[in-house]
């Protein structure tokens, strides 16, 4: 029986008894003669007429859900008026006629309504409910905003009432809870959930609430703790999700694995479990798996374009360029109009080495975001930055170092930030063009255009201290120690500056500080990393290795600083000739983040060559040399192989490269011992080569 055929029935019952109870009262009384006439009295109660009126109007409001009609709406509107004229004290009709209104749209007939509810009663608790639902109502409706927020008091103020009168009620605190939370009033959502979990503690929505409380606040121990409280018995899929999240936020990513796939043996369709399990074993370092997770929410979802952008950020980090390209043009039918997808597909060229196909992308990313400058969102200028600083680093890996420089000067317009994040780009081009009175000039401009930027003038300060003005640089640096956790980023760049003029004794004892301040076990494994460093340059490798794996045993093996330790650690071994395979292996694992990073390729390039596996070597060196020609150490390390496999000529030409490359250097960088050895080599081919020219004539 349909809604429609439903309400024609009630209303044929109703129009019975309505009719049966008008006829009655519309026949005349039997009066004697010494009758005396009737006295006038009250209105009475018409309760069959109220029931009839009711009852039409019930039919029309079914039939305005059915048909969408405005007419049917207004007769609706009319019989809820003679209902409540036939029974003016009905709280019940009066709450059906603004119901009425809310859903036709009548939003402030509505609050008026349920306002005359409780001006007559004000302890009517369902008038209460419903002028509480109307706000929600209103407040999903609307956009964020003033307008928005005086609902959003308006309903904190009605289930304030609420729970007061009805103290028991779960999920009233609950509700409130979630209102005070988006009001950002932390604390008495805080005190809302636990009065819910206090009532019941088992209950789900309460405890995954508060958990998401503290997580946002990102107290993830609190967080964690709430979410434990419940047994593992009684653990549902949708509280192992929430335990997963937070466990991510904390970057403790085999227990979020861990925690998704409890969540996805209790909900196999739970695509945002198993999404999440994706991302975490992302996260780990786990490729084949997470690609394995995301094919099954593609298959489940196959409209579903971000997964296409996940699979292909996977075959990426695989060097399965061409995979990572079918699914981010898959992606795009889906979203043609998306601007992250020809985003990734730069990243993709630009990592085939494919510069002019990546700069014809992001060219168009950065024209489509013309506008984005001041005036404009956060958001917006954000993302133009993110497009700016991608192309030129792509005109800066073509060793195209003007258009690069121009490309990154944009980014100076798009807030502080960005403007920050431009300058230190600009720097590091300069750098690495060793064009070093440029660079100098260029943080100086910085420091001018952000005087109270403490980072942009920690970079003025090493700028200096590259270029032989250390004492200066570490006065003014030392001028920022204020006596508070601040001072962690000041002791390491005093640290890095004392390491790079040699003072390594000075250096120790600036990281020692930074460590003791450092409090996150991240923060401390930097330090590690640092220190690891400075006791390889003084050849002190059995430290720096105790070191460089402390990093290891703290950082998750995607996390770039734990990539930057395996590469350094696979080649200072493999340099050394120690420990040849586990140095591969260490190398690989740093590429599995970043497959396309120039060191990287550089140390798997120079580790087969220790391993006599010459093809590979020239391979990944020759990669790495596309990336960063301008490294003396890649120059070298071809040099060294094309000797080897019996191409002096090639030899001497890449020795001669670096013997430029390290004449180039700043004071800091440059390595007196492997410019001496370069240097000796290119000599030596040099003399043989003339000979075997003078014995040809």
């Amino acid at each position: 029986m349909n809604r429609v055929f439903r309400s024609f029935l009630m209303f044929s019952i109703a129009a019975s008894v309505a009719a049966t109870a008008q006829t009655s009262a519309s026949q005349p009384e039997t009066t004697t003669p010494d009758a005396k006439p009737a006295q006038s009295s009250p209105r009475k109660v018409d309760k069959a007429a109220a029931y009839y009126h009711y009852t039409m109007a019930h039919m029309y409001e079914e039939m305005v859900t059915a048909y969408g009609r405005s007419d049917l709406a207004t007769k609706a509107t009319e019989e809820y008026r003679l209902a409540i004229e036939a029974d003016p004290s009905s709280e019940f009709l009066t709450s059906a006629l603004a119901e009425l209104y809310v859903k036709t749209g009548r939003i402030a007939d509505a609050v008026k309504e349920a306002q005359d509810i409780i001006k007559r009663d004000p302890k009517n608790l369902e008038a209460h409910k419903l002028l509480g639902r109307i706000y929600l109502r209103s407040l999903g409706d609307m956009p964020g905003g003033s307008g928005s927020d005086n609902i959003l008091k308006l309903a904190i103020d009605q289930y304030e009432q609420i729970t007061k009168l009805d103290p028991d009620s779960v999920d009233d605190h609950l509700l409130l809870g979630r209102l005070y939370r988006l009001n950002n009033d932390l604390q008495k959502a805080e005190g809302e959930l636990k009065t819910a979990i206090k009532l019941d503690p088992s209950s789900e929505e309460a405890v995954t609430t508060l958990a998401m409380l503290y997580t946002d606040e990102g107290d993830t121990a609190h967080a964690l703790k709430v979410l434990s409280s419940i047994p593992d018995s009684a653990r549902s899929a949708k509280l192992y999700a929430a335990l997963g999240a937070a466990y991510e936020q904390r970057k403790d990513y085999k227990s979020a694995i861990d925690a998704y796939k409890h969540a996805i043996v209790l909900d196999r369709d739970n695509l945002d479990a198993i999404r999440g399990l994706a991302e975490n074993l992302l996260n780990d370092g786990q490729l084949d798996a997470s690609l394995e997770q995301y094919k099954v929410i593609a298959d489940s979802n196959p409209e579903d374009a971000q997964t296409y952008v996940r699979i292909a950020e996977i075959y990426r980090r695989q060097a399965k360029y061409d995979l990572a390209l079918e699914n981010l043009k898959r992606a795009d039918t889906l979203v043609p109009d998306t601007m992250d997808v020809p985003y990734s597909m730069a990243s993709v060229y630009q990592a085939q080495g494919r510069y002019d196909d990546a700069i014809k992308l992001l060219q168009d990313l950065v024209k489509r975001t013309d506008k984005s400058e001041a005036g404009s969102s956060n958001a917006d200028r954000n993302n133009r930055a993110i497009f700016v600083e991608r192309l030129g680093m792509v005109y800066r890996e073509q060793e195209n170092y003007t258009a690069a420089i121009e490309t990154f000067r944009k980014m100076l317009t798009l807030g502080d930030e960005n403007a920050r994040s431009g300058y230190q780009e600009i720097i590091d081009t300069y750098r690495e063009a060793k064009q070093w009175p440029q660079a100098t000039a260029a943080a100086k401009e910085a420091v001018q255009k952000l005087p109270d930027d403490r980072d942009l003038r920690m970079v003025l300060d090493a700028q200096l201290a590259d270029t032989g003005e250390v004492d200066k640089s570490v006065a003014d640096i030392h001028s920022m120690l204020k006596g508070g956790p601040e001072d962690r980023e000041v002791y390491l760049r005093l640290g890095i500056i004392y390491t790079r003029a040699k003072r390594y004794n000075e250096a120790l004892e600036a990281l020692a500080k930074a460590e003791q301040i450092s409090t996150k076990p991240e923060d401390k494994a930097y330090v590690s990393f640092l220190r690891g460093d400075l006791y390889q340059r003084q050849k002190m490798f059995d430290q720096a290795e105790v070191e460089f794996k402390k990093v290891l045993a703290t950082t998750s093996p995607t996390d770039p600083q734990s990539a930057a330790t395996l590469n350094y650690l696979g080649y200072m071994n493999a340099d050394r000739g120690v420990r040849l395979e586990e140095s591969l292996n260490y190398i690989k694992q740093a590429l599995t983040f970043e497959p396309n990073n120039g060191a990287y390729l550089d140390s798997l390039g120079w580790a087969y060559f220790k391993l006599g596996k010459y093809d590979q070597a020239e391979e990944n060196l020759t990669k790495a040399e596309s990336h960063m020609g301008t490294d003396p150490t890649v120059q070298e390390h071809l040099g060294d192989l094309y000797q080897k496999t019996g191409r002096l000529k090639l030899a001497a030409a890449h020795w001669d490269r670096a013997v430029q490359e390290w004449n180039k250097t700043v004071p800091a960088e440059q390595d007196s011992e492997a410019f001496a050895k370069v240097q000796q080599k290119l000599d030596a081919a040099k003399v043989k080569l003339a000979k075997e020219d003078s014995s040809k004539q």
